[in-house]
């Protein structure tokens, strides 16, 4: 059975904040291309790497990856919420086979995920999807981080995990390029920052009211209001790069603190990135189908759309 990787950034300024000129329409018209490709591919099932930025994996128990075998979106920026159509059984398969490879991933029988997760999926499947669908935690944010080496083992045993299902996979990579959110971090936080880092249960408005505040942030750096640290659209190439060259060793050499120091804070989602082309590199070659990317000024961010299958 032959492999595939839909690989898509996500954002909170998709559709909230108008980047400029006719980036807008010719990120949707990759995404489009991206659509009619994982139609023409067909799977039967599409495991989904993504980040969680503390909606529904919180420091209450923080692990480098989880495997959900039921799951629920919170529907943060308008992304489906409630009951995903999770295969259960895969899940549990799949967990089991990463397991026997000698990769400690947890299972989660009730995750919660937010945008990170279900926004690409919306990208490809359009919202209150019904496609099968198996999502993985991949931990971006939540200090400390396992060794980059780590990530690529993890995808490359979900690759062979896959592919003795005997069934059409397609991997959906979810996470953005160079980026600096704000992001609150364990150490030194004051304890009301901590508790919320451990427990975190907003009310619908109180979610609301969060994502407004995000998303005029992100609209005063559009302004010129507000100063944001630049992307590092030579990061962003050396990432893509790798990629694009079918051999992902050269992400074992890439220091945690190099990275952020070179991507920013949220530059750890391409970790969900190099787990999908890990597991797609162990069907042999790979080819592009599409390979885009934009430097977004006015979001602060790379922002890359592919997609890619076996030969």
């Amino acid at each position: 059975m032959p492999l595939a990787v839909a690989a898509l950034s996500h954002a909170p300024s998709f559709g909230n904040v108008d980047p400029g000129g006719e980036t807008f329409a010719e990120i949707n018209a990759a995404i489009d291309e991206v659509e009619e490709f994982v139609s023409a591919y067909d799977p039967d099932l599409v495991v989904v790497f993504g980040p969680d930025h503390f909606n529904g994996q919180l420091y209450s128990l923080i692990t480098p990856w989880v495997i959900g075998a039921a799951a629920e979106g919170v529907g943060d920026y308008g992304t489906t919420a409630g009951k995903l159509p999770v295969d259960a059984d895969a899940a549990r398969a799949l967990h089991a086979a990463v397991l026997a490879e000698g990769i400690d991933i947890g299972r989660s029988e009730r995750m919660t995920v937010d945008h990170g997760i279900v926004q690409p999926l919306d990208f490809v499947f359009g919202k209150d999807f019904t496609q099968p669908i198996v999502p993985v935690f991949v931990n971006a944010i939540g200090l400390p981080l396992s060794p980059m080496r780590r990530v690529r083992l993890m995808g490359e045993a979900f690759g062979r995990a896959a592919r003795a299902l005997d069934r059409k996979v397609l991997f959906l990579a979810s996470g953005g390029i160079s980026h600096n959110p704000p992001i609150p971090r364990w150490d030194g936080a004051p304890g009301t920052v901590q508790e919320r880092l451990i427990a975190y249960a907003p009310t619908p408005e109180e979610r609301h009211e969060r994502e407004q505040m995000i998303v005029r942030g992100i609209q005063a750096i559009a302004d010129g209001k507000a100063p944001s640290d630049p992307l590092n659209e030579e990061w962003d190439k050396l990432v893509l790069d790798t990629f694009r060259s079918g051999d992902l060793t050269p992400a074992d050499g890439w220091e945690n603190g190099w990275f952020v120091a070179e991507g920013g804070s949220a530059a750890h989602e391409m970790r969900s990135w190099i787990a999908a082309y890990a597991a797609l590199s162990t069907a042999g070659p790979y080819r592009f189908a599409v390979d885009r990317y934009w430097a977004v000024e006015k979001w602060g961010a790379g922002f890359a759309v592919q997609a890619a299958v076996t030969a």
